[in-house]
């Protein structure tokens, strides 16, 4: 029973995580230049930012497996695309450098946890679909 406990309290650690990351995304893209480019990836930033938050706290009120995978997919292909975001907004030099550094990393601190969390998800339906 240990074991179930400390699930839960990594999900909610990581769901208070990631809320963090929606907010300095947020943060973030109000900071960034009033430029067409900035606007358009900005808008973008934001909206995968805050859907990485959105899709996992969904996945965690799923009903069955196969719905927390999927909602566990949607989230991780929403943090790689707010890796997207924050690459380009850093390779286009819109902040000073190294600004976008510690957001990126963290990003992809999620990017890496949300995988391994689908993985395992996924690892589980084929373990109960192959079970006697």
């Amino acid at each position: 029973m240990p074991n179930t406990q400390s699930n839960f309290d990594f999900a909610e650690e990581f769901r208070q995580r990631i809320k963090a990351f929606a907010l300095r995304v947020m943060k973030l893209t109000d900071r960034l230049p009033v430029t067409p480019s900035c606007r358009a990836a900005g808008a973008q930033l934001v909206r995968a930012g805050m859907s990485v938050a959105a899709n996992y706290r969904a996945a965690c009120r799923a009903r069955s497996q196969r719905e927390f995978a999927a909602k566990l997919h949607i989230a991780l292909e929403e943090a790689d695309e707010s890796v997207l975001w924050l690459e380009l907004l850093n390779e286009a030099g819109t902040l000073p450098v190294g600004k976008l550094d510690e957001l990126l990393s963290e990003a992809n601190a999620i990017m890496a946890i949300l995988g391994k969390a689908e993985k395992t998800a996924r690892e589980r339906i084929r373990r109960e679909k192959d079970a006697p």
